[in-house]
């Protein structure tokens, strides 16, 4: 999801910024999240809420996704985190398993994907709020002026080239207008790259990983350096940038995690291998016509991360049956039109899944990538109760492979390791 910048937002003034505040004689349940776009989507819809519910009151914290995970746990442990907050597959686990949060009864009108991410020990612990998938943005003149079809982009690791390989070299230009493979290429001045290749998990990572048959972890445990395919997959990334020269340095992209997002919208990188959650970030800042087409084909098919986020509420809110009615209202159509309507994300309630695609076909955008993506195979993301703590122990080693510090191999072994012990506790 978007990281934004350090703001905390309430709808109504005078609240408490953890739940348990009243107000001439009205409940206040808090509800926290990091994204700025979508926080917009709910105060519509909370307004809507207190309106059919005129003794609750609902306020929203914005909390930066840079701070979001440090904060969270320290509130909780505290006592005073919201009522009802978001939360990722990275982190919720814990809280579950450590009796934090309130179980909630599964409802048929919910993605089911997201559903299935949030049940664990038997039990759905979220209310899913929205869903992303895996399609290629392209920069439309660039693709064509190239002559590349990003429809048909394939990547195979045991090849000695591939039309992926080949496209990106096509569409990485240096300042003095020379490509990859063209006599006089400079790769210390490029001007523009053919594809995002980085350390973004999500994006790219994950989906490669996925797309060659690889996994990634077995129950609670990290395994990937155990899996030659994934071990190939990367490998496969890493050359992109550092043999291959068709994506940006990983000095620029492992510092700033929208570096790649940057470059795309001043049309300094041709394709763009993302999740919806960057449509609004692409509509508003790029100056040229672009498209979506499907996620990069690998020997294994199209194989691509489907993530969700949920509402979770406090099992120490206090006020647990208006803290229940939140929750209820989000996981209603009604709730989650907002998000919907304003183009903000694929909502987790389906019935309203289609206000969103009619948004982006209004702008011109075909979400059907993203569709047939969620539709297809899948890979998953990370889960478990302290994943969260192992991602942060292996990321800064597998982003010294990605410079090439380090052996796509050797890194991938002492990141398992470390990710592995951080799990312990």
């Amino acid at each position: 999801m978007r990281r934004v910048a350090l703001l905390i937002l309430l709808l109504l003034a005078g609240c408490s910024v953890a739940g348990g505040g009243d107000e001439e004689g009205k409940t206040t349940v808090t509800f926290r999240l990091w994204d700025d776009q979508v926080a917009t989507a709910y105060q519509q819809s909370f307004a809507a809420f207190e309106k059919a519910h005129p003794d609750i009151k609902v306020t929203v914290q914005l909390v930066p996704w840079a701070d979001y995970w440090t904060k969270l746990p320290a509130d909780i442990a505290a006592g005073t985190a919201a009522d009802i907050f978001w939360t990722n597959t990275s982190n919720f686990g814990l809280y579950a398993d450590n009796n934090q949060l309130l179980p909630v009864d599964v409802d048929s009108g919910w993605t089911p994907s997201v559903v299935e991410l949030y049940t664990r020990n038997g039990k759905l612990w979220g209310v899913p709020q929205l869903w992303d998938s895996i399609a290629l943005f392209y920069n439309k003149d660039l693709v064509s002026n190239a002559g590349v079809d990003p429809a048909t982009l394939a990547w195979d690791p045991a090849a000695p080239t591939d039309t992926l390989r080949a496209a990106a070299r096509k569409l990485t230009v240096d300042s003095a207008g020379k490509t990859v493979g063209q006599a006089g290429f400079n790769p210390g001045k490029i001007q523009v790259y053919g594809l995002n290749a980085a350390f973004d998990q999500q994006g790219i990572m994950w989906d490669f990983v996925g797309s060659n048959g690889g996994t990634w972890q077995s129950g609670d445990t990290f395994t990937f350096a155990d899996q030659p395919k994934t071990v190939q997959a990367l490998q496969y990334v890493v050359d992109l940038i550092n043999k291959e020269h068709v994506a940006p340095p990983a000095a620029d992209t492992n510092t700033n995690g929208d570096k790649t997002l940057q470059l795309f919208t001043q049309g300094k990188l041709a394709l763009f291998q993302s999740g919806p959650y960057q449509l609004k970030s692409v509509q508003e800042g790029a100056g040229f016509a672009w498209g979506l087409a499907p996620m990069l084909k690998g020997p294994a098919g199209r194989v691509g991360v489907v993530h969700g986020v949920a509402a979770v509420a406090s099992a120490k809110t206090a006020h647990p049956d208006a803290t229940r009615e939140v929750l209820n209202w989000i996981g209603t159509a009604d709730g989650v039109k907002p998000i919907a309507e304003g183009g903000y994300a694929f909502p987790g309630v389906t019935a309203a899944q289609p206000a969103f695609v009619d948004y982006w076909k209004k702008q011109g955008v075909d979400l059907q990538p993203f569709l047939d993506s969620a539709a297809g195979t899948t890979f998953p993301a990370p889960v478990g109760p302290r994943v969260g703590a192992g991602g942060t122990a292996y990321t800064p080693i597998l982003q010294q492979v990605f410079l090439g510090q380090v052996g796509v191999a050797e890194g991938l072994r002492k990141a398992q390791d470390a990710g592995n012990e951080a799990m312990k506790g």
